[in-house]
């Protein structure tokens, strides 16, 4: 088949930024480690123990200059780095009160005005994916690329805030893998569902502003507003860029 694995992202904090990884060790029934581990609870949430839906916190799609975070996550110390091209770079422990007082003065300036604005960091022993299991996302570059060429542009990975990136699969190949399982690396997914889009799809990540309308151009172009699959790990193991991606037997 000629698949494999091209990048891996991770998103420390839900919707405030991606780090690229040059490798992950995937756990059975896990997100990728410390994915959607943190996420930013709005004065307006009523979270429940556990997971909870996005509505509860803030994110992209209601706040685009969000979209323009970067992240860096040192799992040694624990200690989070974010950037931003308007902001000066942070350090700070997302898991102590001098750390989320210092994210909150940082964030509070790139909110979007007559929103919820962010009230504390939250975790919730798993990552807090957009789906009520850990799941991973995979996407397909090629139909990233056929999506900017219908635009006319070139859309990037990140306004997407992938897992996953596949190289060598036909555009839009992925929804045909759902009910599949494959073996990336030394591990070992389950494709389960595609990826409903919302309006953070449509901001430049360098500059966190909307440059084009996504939803749009999929809706008219393919009859949908779905990019890419979610997985679950169904046998944990070693992953890294530039691993062969096969079905499963």
């Amino acid at each position: 088949m000629g698949w494999r694995l091209a990048h891996i992202f991770r998103h420390p904090i839900k919707a405030h930024g991606r780090e690229a990884l040059p490798r992950a060790l995937l756990e059975t029934g896990r997100c990728l480690p410390f994915d959607r581990h943190w996420a930013v609870a709005h004065e307006a949430a009523q979270l429940m123990p556990g997971w909870n839906a996005c509505m509860n916190f803030t994110r992209g799609a209601k706040t685009p200059a969000l979209q323009a975070i970067m992240a860096e996550f040192d799992e040694a110390a624990g200690e989070m780095t974010l950037s931003h091209p308007l902001c000066e770079t942070l350090r700070f422990n997302p898991d102590t009160p001098e750390g989320q007082e210092a994210f909150l003065n940082w964030v509070g300036p790139l909110m979007a005005g007559g929103r919820a604005q962010p009230a504390r960091l939250v975790k919730a022993g798993r990552g807090m994916t957009d789906t009520p299991f850990e799941s991973v996302s995979i996407l397909n570059l090629s139909s990233n690329r056929a999506l900017g060429q219908r635009i006319g542009r070139d859309l990037g990975l990140d306004r997407w805030r992938a897992n996953l990136w596949l190289d060598g699969l036909a555009p839009w190949e992925e929804f045909d893998l759902i009910g599949k399982e494959l073996m990336i690396g030394g591990a070992r997914l389950k494709v389960v569902d595609r990826i409903g889009r919302c309006r953070a799809t449509m901001v430049d990540c360098a500059t966190g502003r909307i440059d084009v309308d996504t939803l749009d151009a999929l809706e008219e172009g393919y009859g949908h507003t779905d990019f890419g699959v979610y997985a679950e790990v169904v046998a944990g193991g070693a992953v890294a860029c530039g691993d062969s991606v096969e079905l499963a037997a």
